[in-house]
Parts: structure tokens; C-alpha cells; sequence
């Protein structure tokens, strides 16, 4: 243990609360310093500067979002599995908005390789497969689902649609049962 307690994990996880709270770009290493009660260059043996800081808040969103995803579609196929996954991202970014808006940050090739980011595209393709979609269908339908699950949590959570009929829970439903029948009929011709 360094001073004050400090450690790379737990300016890490202390980052990844603090993007709950406050957001995820304005978690900083200046912030952290402030919440530790040190001087922020205390930070800079643990990380070496703010995107450092950035990218190990997005590794460690991405692996617990992943541990949870593969929880929740294990023994599950088709459309159940798809919900499932579906499900996961939404409520993670209902209850960590901040994590959620990490897994969202660019990544340099190494990293995204040794993170879990290979997880995820791995569980879309094993769902992908009880729907039978061979390249390079399987991939645009990969990009499709991640599209559709971002983008709608995101304007969820921006309060975009909160104040019109019916309800986010409705349309939520409506696009899975939407994805699922579009999954059952991909065209596979161009």
C-alpha cells in the first residue's frame, strides 16, 4: 500500500464510483486527489495522467458489465438469451451511469485486445448463433445490437423519452421482440 491507502485498483474503483456520481469526463485525477486528500501528482505513480486514469475506468466498466452479461444469458438461447443481454445493459446503465459512459471510451488496440471488450463480442456471436447467421452477416448484426443497446440507453438516460406515451419499459420490449424477428429473417443475399 502506498500513502494515504492509494493503489492503481483502487484509483480505479475509486474512479469508477466517482463517474457514478459526477460523470465519467469529469472524473479526473485532480478530483481524486481531492477526494483522497492528497496532491494530485500523488496520483502519478499509480497512473500516469488523466487518459491512463480514463481507460482504467473503461476496463474495469467493461469487465464487471461483462461478468454480469455472462451471469445473466448462461443456459439461455434465442430470444431469451438476446433479452437477457439486452436487460444487462440497460440496468447497468441505469445503476452506474458513469461506468456505462466509460465502456463507451476509445481505446488504443492493445488494450481493447486485453480487455474485456473481446467478451462481449464473443457472448453477441454465441447469441448470434441460435439465430444462424454466418459471416459476414454475424458481424453487422454484432454492430447492429451494440448500436441499438447504446443508443437507446443513452437517450434513456439523456431523459429522451420522458415525456411522451408509451412508456421507455413498452418501447424497450417492443425493439427486443423487433431485434428478434429481424435476427429470425436476416437476409443473407446483398
Amino acid at each position: 500500500m502506498a500513502r494515504a491507502g492509494l493503489t492503481t485498483e483502487g484509483l480505479i474503483r475509486a474512479g469508477a464510483e466517482t463517474a457514478d456520481e459526477i460523470g465519467f469526463e469529469r472524473t479526473t485525477p485532480t478530483e481524486l486527489a481531492r477526494r483522497f486528500g492528497v496532491r494530485t501528482a500523488s496520483l502519478y505513480s499509480h497512473v500516469r495522467n488523466a487518459h491512463e486514469l480514463k481507460t482504467g475506468i473503461a476496463l474495469f466498466a467493461l469487465e464487471e458489465l461483462a461478468d454480469r452479461a455472462s451471469e445473466a444469458v448462461a443456459g439461455r438461447a434465442g430470444k431469451d438469451a438476446l433479452t437477457a443481454f439486452a436487460n444487462v445493459y440497460r440496468d447497468y446503465a441505469r445503476e452506474h451511469p458513469g461506468r456505462f459512459a466509460a465502456t463507451q471510451f476509445p481505446l488504443d488496440a492493445e488494450a481493447a485486445a486485453a480487455g474485456a471488450g473481446v467478451r462481449h463480442a464473443q457472448m453477441s456471436r454465441a447469441i448470434l448463433r441460435g439465430y444462424h447467421l454466418a459471416e459476414p452477416h454475424q458481424t453487422h448484426a454484432v454492430r447492429l445490437l451494440g448500436s441499438v443497446f447504446s443508443g437507446y440507453v443513452g437517450l434513456e438516460a439523456a431523459g429522451g423519452f420522458s415525456h411522451s406515451a408509451p412508456d421507455s419499459q413498452e418501447s424497450w420490449t417492443e425493439i427486443l421482440n423487433a431485434l428478434d424477428a429481424l435476427l429470425r429473417t436476416w437476409p443473407t443475399t446483398s
